[in-house]
């Protein structure tokens, strides 16, 4: 994964062999991509780069991150849970997502038709950030080992695809993921198992 921000808008995220090739998705969506980044910026977020995606950061707190994907592109909220949603817009990442989280985009030109509303809804976000508001944790989140809860702050698919498992598949991941005695190891496994999280499957299914 790519750990310079310059290099997403460039070459992609890194995370498929795509990476830096004509059809890489960022390279589809780049026009829509930089607007939103100008957005961001113009609001005055802090820039950085988490799981080969740019994040947006307030108060100390990730608030928003890009994706791309071969037919769309999207702007996803941290958090959101705390959003208000006050026209309609966001969307599940997926069926079994908890919350809307995401602005999904089909058309380059859709975000700067939209730039008012987006300001609008970062701005909301921004505002929970700054003020330390979080969403009320389910009791399950305690357990969660810090790795993994690690992983799913910072990559919004993979939280909407991890809390819309059942239990026992969240009880796979958890057991499994806390067995490694080091951390690195807990890191490790969680990346082995993105996919199968995202395709609703559990630790030990194949």
């Amino acid at each position: 994964m790519i750990t310079d921000i310059e290099a997403y808008f460039s070459d992609g995220c890194g995370r498929c062999e795509r990476f830096a090739t004509a059809d890489c998705s960022t390279r589809h969506w780049s026009s829509g991509l930089a607007e939103l980044r100008r957005i961001c910026l113009g609001l005055k977020m802090i820039e950085t780069v988490k799981w080969g995606h740019p994040c947006y950061m307030h108060g100390n707190r990730n608030v928003v991150i890009l994706g791309a994907f071969r037919n769309d592109f999207r702007l996803s909220f941290f958090n959101a849970a705390l959003m208000k949603d006050a026209d309609g817009i966001l969307e599940k990442q997926g069926p079994n997502a908890q919350h809307p989280d995401m602005i999904r985009f089909t058309e380059n030109s859709q975000v700067a038709k939209m730039k008012p509303v987006i300001e609008s809804y970062v701005k909301e976000a921004m505002g929970y950030a700054e003020a330390g508001i979080k969403p009320v944790k389910r009791q399950r989140e305690r357990d969660l080992p810090a790795e993994l809860l690690e992983a799913l702050n910072s990559d919004p698919e993979l939280n909407a695809a991890f809390h819309g498992l059942t239990p026992g598949r969240q009880n796979s991941y958890i057991i499994n993921i806390s067995s490694a005695k080091k951390p690195e190891t807990r890191v490790s496994r969680i990346a082995k198992f993105r996919d199968k999280i995202l395709a609703g499957k559990g630790a030990m299914e194949r």
